[in-house]
């Protein structure tokens, strides 16, 4: 009987990409970011004032025109509030790294932009001295 020859075993090596993964889930899981604390702590009171504006009252009034005219359902926060507050959640923000990014560009194009604003009124200055004078 012959044997036969056995391949050597290989084993599935991790990519860079699920080992950055599997990181990422380990450390979500452990603990949540400190930035990600924060907000969810900073937004305890604004859930409760939101649940409070959210109500409607209703304000019982004399039965005239102005009373028929003001008895309606009343809301705490106004509308344009409510409104801004939802246009606000459909924002996507930039991450951190797209944030320092764009600060750096920023600043890279604010200080060409002042240099050449310098370079360009030193020459007039030199040009409009010597016509003048």
């Amino acid at each position: 009987m012959a044997e036969k020859a056995k391949k050597p075993r290989q084993l599935k090596k991790e990519t860079v990409r699920e080992k950055t993964e599997k990181q990422t889930a380990d450390t979500a899981a452990k603990k949540p970011r400190r930035i990600k604390r924060a907000a969810s702590t900073a937004a305890k009171p604004l859930k409760t004032v939101r649940r409070i504006g959210a109500k409607e009252y209703y304000l019982p009034m004399p039965d005239n025109k102005v009373g028929r005219f003001m008895n309606k359902r009343r809301r705490v926060i106004p509308k344009y509030f409510r409104e801004a507050w939802a246009e606000l959640r459909q924002v996507t923000w930039p991450t951190r790294r797209e944030t320092i990014k764009l600060t750096i560009a920023v600043f890279i194009f604010a200080t060409i932009f002042a240099v050449v604003i310098g370079l360009v009124d030193y020459g007039l200055d030199k040009v409009f001295k010597r016509l003048l004078l």
